[in-house]
């Protein structure tokens, strides 16, 4: 018997593998928080879909996503991003992911990690919505307005509300699978 999935995945194999696997799953360490945040921010405007797709090709073009790296990158490095086909060319983008990494790492060294900073905006614990349908599930909520500003006020870039708001779903601080999905009691 097949397992229900949340609709919005359905159909396509890297989709739904990535709704079993990763979707929603609390993630509290900071490599993978800020991996999601740098993918997070290249999907505003697109489709989650085809940032999956270069998913592979963005861990190669920055360095598997060290920030450490990335906060050092060099006008040669970004050109080479720009010019990278395999990736998201958004030259507003690029230079965002590189100011990301300079302030994630100050918020490590306020808090003494990047989870303690944003975990603590839902006081460490998932909040569990009851979604029926997918489409019910909202863009942005008052606390993705909250965390959005706040890490806008912290020189972060292309952090919007809804951008948040994706992350907080993908990193499991929200767990917005519907509530008759396989997945929805597992995370």
């Amino acid at each position: 018997m097949e397992k229900h999935k949340c609709g919005w995945c359905k159909g396509d194999e890297l989709y739904e593998a990535y709704h079993d696997e990763e979707w929603g799953v609390p993630v509290k360490d900071d490599d993978t928080l800020f991996e999601f945040l740098i993918l997070e921010t290249f999907q505003a405007g697109l489709s989650w879909i085809t940032v999956l797709k270069k998913r592979e090709n963005f861990r190669k073009a920055f360095d598997n996503f060290d920030y450490k790296k990335i906060a050092t990158y060099n006008q040669e490095k970004i050109d080479s991003l720009l010019q990278n086909e395999g990736i998201i060319r958004n030259k507003l983008k690029v230079n965002a992911t590189i100011t990301n990494a300079l302030a994630f790492m100050e918020i490590q060294n306020e808090f003494g990690s990047f989870s303690k900073y944003i975990w603590n905006f839902v006081d460490g614990k998932p909040i569990k919505n009851k979604v029926k349908n997918y489409k019910e599930a909202p863009a942005n909520t008052p606390l993705s307005d909250i965390i959005s500003k706040d890490l806008k006020k912290r020189g972060f870039k292309f952090v919007g509300s809804t951008v948040i708001y994706a992350q907080m779903q993908a990193t499991g601080m929200v767990n917005d699978h519907e509530v008759n999905c396989f997945r929805y009691n597992e995370v």
